[in-house]
């Protein structure tokens, strides 16, 4: 797992008066740009796919301010993720529930700076942040919930460019490992588990997304009743789809790490062979005996 720690990434705006001002911030052009070439060979390089975490990634501070406000599980309409038993976890990309400071927080990260620190750090050029938020936003498990390895779906269907890249910030403060919830990465014939990855606070995951990124944290989370398993996720497009990619589009790719090779093409042969009901039966028992 490549780290890195940015020690200054940001400087403070301060407007006499506004208390809340101390704690918004803006990336720092010339310390992003330098951290992104000194780390992009470590990008490209890592296994299982391209990824890197940079922890103390963000002024500690600015981040509890936005932790603070970060909602409950009953404050606002989450949405919960459940996708055929696949995953559990709410979710939000509406900005009318969130507060000031996340709001300005993720327009940062979808801001120019932080756009060009992602193309220097991963060699795609013309990446597009995403103003809508599909899919990312506030993510938040409670205990007992999990999200299964996959792949990312790989078309915007507003702007309909090809997702590239995720960026993962966890929120969790004082994180135990017994607590599950690693963030996984998998070779792309779902044979082993390369990464597990805790997600502490103020820890950052940047990593490519095509058909065979696979990752999640199968496992369900078994931290106290009151300390989710909180994040913010942005995702970035591009023109062009990912090196190999045909272009066609395909939603959320659900693997399984105990019935291996589980690649799309092998559950293809399943399904050209078995009738659906057979198929879909078994998938349920599995997903039971998962479970228990």
């Amino acid at each position: 797992m490549g780290a890195g720690q940015l020690m200054s990434p940001a400087y403070p705006v301060r407007v006499p008066g506004d208390a809340t001002a101390t704690a918004v911030f803006h990336f720092d052009p010339d310390v992003m740009g330098a951290l992104a070439d000194a780390r992009t060979a470590d990008y490209t390089s890592a296994d299982p796919f391209p990824h890197i975490v940079f922890d103390d990634f963000l002024p500690a501070d600015r981040l509890r301010a936005v932790l603070a406000e970060f909602p409950g599980p009953g404050d606002i309409p989450w949405t919960l993720f459940e996708d055929g038993g696949r995953t559990l976890k709410l979710a939000t990309e509406n900005q009318e529930h969130m507060g000031d400071l996340t709001r300005h927080l993720l327009a940062e990260f979808n801001g120019a700076v932080f756009v060009d620190f992602l193309e220097r750090l991963t060699g795609i050029s013309g990446l597009v942040p995403d103003p809508y938020l599909l899919g990312g936003g506030l993510h938040q498990i409670e205990p007992g919930g999990f999200l299964d390895v996959h792949a990312d779906f790989n078309i915007h269907p507003r702007t309909k460019l090809h997702r590239r890249i995720n960026v993962l910030v966890y929120l969790n403060e004082d994180w135990q490992d017994d607590w599950g919830g690693q963030l996984e990465l998998w070779t792309s014939d779902m044979s082993r588990r390369v990464q597990q990855i805790a997600p502490v606070f103020n820890r950052c995951v940047i990593f490519s997304t095509d058909r065979t990124s696979f990752h999640g944290h199968p496992e369900r989370v078994a931290c106290p009743p009151g300390r989710n398993r909180r994040s913010l996720a942005l995702y970035y497009y591009a023109l062009t789809p990912a090196p190999g990619e045909d272009g066609g589009f395909h939603s959320t790719l659900y693997q399984d790490p105990d019935s291996r090779p589980a690649t799309p093409a092998y559950r293809d042969r399943l399904r050209r062979w078995l009738p659906p009901v057979a198929v879909d039966a078994a998938r349920k028992a599995r997903d039971r005996a998962r479970r228990a």
